[in-house]
């Protein structure tokens, strides 16, 4: 049986990771919108990660008799000034989310969880790959800022993005 202290932080995590999957709607809306559906393709596989964090996060609860408790997911923002401050806040979210990890490792660790803490070392690697992706698209659209014709070519780009290997998504 998992503790009670694991389980109410593994239950903020499916919650924040939730609120990933909204803000990468909502991003993929803003894309849509702005005509630019490479990156809102981009943004959709992010949100089908997102997903796939919280399942394996829920798989991981009910394994240990542990209890799922959804709570109220916040509203995302739903505009950004550009494609590449768009970027930049999914970039400061995956850090985020990196640091909420951590924090949920420490704790496994504190209350001498293995099982938790080893469960952990998978989406420890897997947040060096989020923020790795966003960071380099930030990285390419800070390149091409002010140039239309490289804000076409990086959009044609995330278009063709692929989602992650099955065989990479299993814990």
């Amino acid at each position: 049986m998992i503790a009670k202290e694991i389980q109410d932080a593994l239950n903020q995590q499916v919650n924040k990771e939730l609120f990933s999957a909204y803000l990468y709607t909502s991003m993929v809306n803003f894309f849509e919108q702005s005509n630019l559906k490479g990156f809102a393709h981009w943004m959709r596989l992010q949100v089908q990660e997102e997903l796939t964090h919280t399942q394996k996060i829920v798989e991981y609860l009910f394994e240990r008799g542990g209890k799922l408790e959804l709570k109220e997911i916040a509203a995302p923002q739903a505009e950004w000034a550009s494609p590449l401050a768009a970027f930049e806040a999914a970039y400061k979210h995956e850090c985020h989310i990196s640091g909420c990890i951590n924090k949920l490792s420490s704790l496994a660790t504190e209350k001498q969880d293995h099982a938790t803490k080893i469960f952990l070392e998978w989406f420890v690697s897997e947040q060096v790959e989020e923020e790795a992706n966003a960071d380099d698209m930030v990285q390419q659209l800070k390149l091409v800022e002010g140039a239309p014709g490289g804000l076409f070519m990086l959009n044609r780009e995330a278009g063709q993005r692929q989602a992650a290997n099955a065989s990479t998504e299993t814990a």
